[in-house]
């Protein structure tokens, strides 16, 4: 997030939430923007195209068909700029390209935007007037607009809007995506992303790599394998994301894999395909806290241990770095996953034909140069050195009770809860035509429906530990297909009744909730749960940039069983 989440709840004058069910993915925030409306006054719009709960405190609901979010946010930024409700100040000193990309929104008037998402042009023409006139405008997205094949394509548009605007770098606006994790922002931040170091800096920058390489004493050159099977360097060429690893399987290319925390079968798309990949690598290590759907593929089973067992910081969707500490001893044979990785480190370390001229450092402890960890805060010492954003995030600081968002360029820095301020990361923001991409399936007369995938407020993700609390699966106890009463009726399909939904990929079988959170052609499904998983049907086409599978859009049919 550019802004806080507390200047957002604040300061907004207008709050658009597009793509985010933020009530129940992230409802303490959820319960912030409701506060806003209720006590402020704020003018909320919704953009999505099923009835979440927030809606019944928007404004104005807009309910785009799936996969057309771009066309929608090009209609709005034309009737911005046809009203002169753009910020000509903001445009000319802070941002460049614009011409261009206004010559691209005005391909898209209202007229042609309403036939692509089915927004009548009488409500397109009041969402783009709450946005010209109720400034500061904040604009909040989620998975929603992320898991297209035109993901990347869909956060761009919306920066756009807000350059248009002039509302980033201001209190109360910018671009806020919530993450869909409690450390996904953490995990992206130190390097758990194929193309970057930590603080993203590139691999395929040489600076940044003979950076690294002095630190961690390795050689400066980019990694090459020599006749003996030893390697030398660090990886000047980008690696592979989770959705390339899986295919990557069958292509050879990839022959093992250490999975941490993670479960491929319940979470990645097109579960039958996921099996197969599974089933045809050499090795697999699982290090999880529970026994998962994707541990039955395991050959190494390591027992990680949850966040009440362990001390370090977790980093949130409003980049602020946020201290945990050990509650109770690691259960059973569970040990800390960083003791794990270093101890496996070194292992292979010590085997002495993978990686050559490191140096044995600490006789007393027989560990590595490099590996030599003996607590969290020794780790968040190195990150300090090599992370620039991080630099003055200090265990001791957070132990103080400092609030700290990144960056935090050093240790007297208070840290940085708006970003943008004065000019952008790479000094002038610039605008991107963008324009609108059909998503890569669409329905037929064989599927006739469009499936959208996502969580529900009672469990998370592959549903692991939340099936393990008898009170949420109480509220919550089996898959369930969410169908219109239009097509319901259309059906003959009863309340409960079980239904079959089927997609080139597979079928599961669910019971169905008839309610008018969906629009006629649409159904809506999770994958909380193995027997009837949603990932059985979605495909692993992909963001070509972000690689990330088109969960949003699938085209299935629906019938009674």
């Amino acid at each position: 997030m550019s802004n806080s989440m507390d200047d957002v709840a604040a300061n907004a004058q207008a709050l658009f939430v597009i793509g985010s069910n933020t009530t129940e993915q992230h409802p303490v925030f959820g319960a912030m923007l409701r506060q806003a409306v209720l006590r402020r006054g704020a003018k909320l719009i919704v953009a999505d195209p099923r009835r979440i709960d927030l809606t019944d405190y928007a404004t104005l609901h807009l309910r785009q068909r799936p996969g057309t979010d771009i066309a929608l946010l090009n209609g709005l930024m034309y009737i911005i700029l046809e009203k002169g409700w753009e910020d000509k100040t903001f445009i000319v000193e802070r941002c460049e390209g614009f011409d261009e990309f206004r010559a691209t929104v005005e391909q898209y008037p209202p007229d042609k935007v309403s036939a692509i998402t089915g927004i009548p042009v009488e409500k397109l023409y009041e969402a783009a007037e709450i946005m010209g006139t109720a400034k500061p405008m904040a604009v909040m997205w989620a998975m929603g607009i992320t898991q297209h094949i035109t993901g990347v394509r869909n956060v761009m548009t919306l920066a756009n809007l807000q350059m248009l605007l002039g509302n980033m770098g201001k209190p109360g606006g910018g671009v806020n995506p919530l993450r869909g994790q409690n450390n996904v922002q953490g995990a992206c931040d130190l390097g758990g992303l194929p193309n970057v170091y930590p603080a993203y800096q590139p691999v395929t920058n040489e600076e940044v790599r003979k950076k690294f390489a002095a630190a961690w004493g390795l050689d400066a050159e980019p990694r090459t394998i020599d006749e003996q099977g030893l390697i030398h360097g660090l990886p000047s060429t980008v690696g592979l994301t989770v959705t390339e690893m899986m295919p990557g399987i069958l292509e050879g290319k990839v022959h093992a894999l250490y999975i941490l925390a993670e479960d491929p079968i319940m979470s990645d798309p097109d579960t039958k395909h996921i099996r197969h990949c599974l089933e045809a690598v050499d090795f697999v290590v699982l290090q999880e806290i529970f026994p998962t759907e994707t541990s039955h593929y395991a050959d190494v089973l390591l027992p990680g241990v949850t966040f009440v067992e362990k001390t370090g910081t977790f980093t949130n969707t409003e980049r602020r770095v946020q201290m945990v500490h050990q509650a109770i001893e690691p259960l059973g044979e569970s040990r800390q996953d960083w003791e794990i990785i270093r101890d496996i480190a070194v292992r292979i370390l010590a085997d002495g034909r993978r990686i050559t001229k490191l140096d044995l450092q600490n006789t007393q402890t027989g560990l590595w140069s490099g590996w030599d960890y003996h607590s969290p805060t020794e780790i968040m010492t190195e990150i300090n050195a090599l992370t620039p954003s991080y630099a003055g995030i200090t265990h001791e600081r957070l132990e103080r009770g400092e609030q700290l968002q990144w960056p935090v360029p050093n240790t007297e820095h208070p840290g940085t809860p708006i970003l943008h301020t004065k000019q952008f990361a790479r000094g002038l923001g610039k605008f991107m035509p963008i324009d609108h991409i059909p998503p890569a399936e669409r329905p037929d007369d064989t599927y006739p429906f469009v499936l959208s995938t996502g969580r529900v407020l009672y469990h998370w993700h592959g549903g692991e530990m939340t099936r393990r609390a008898e009170s949420l699966m109480t509220l919550y106890s089996e898959a369930l297909i969410e169908v219109s009463p239009w097509d319901a009726e259309k059906m003959g399909l009863a309340p409960d009744q079980w239904v079959r939904v089927t997609s080139r990929r597979g079928a599961i079988e669910a019971k169905a909730w008839v309610t008018d959170r969906v629009p006629p052609g649409m159904v809506y499904a999770n994958f909380h749960f193995p027997e009837a998983s949603a990932n059985e049907l979605t495909q692993a086409v992909l963001d070509p940039v972000s690689k990330i599978p088109e969960y949003k859009v699938c085209a299935v049919s629906v019938e009674k069983v």
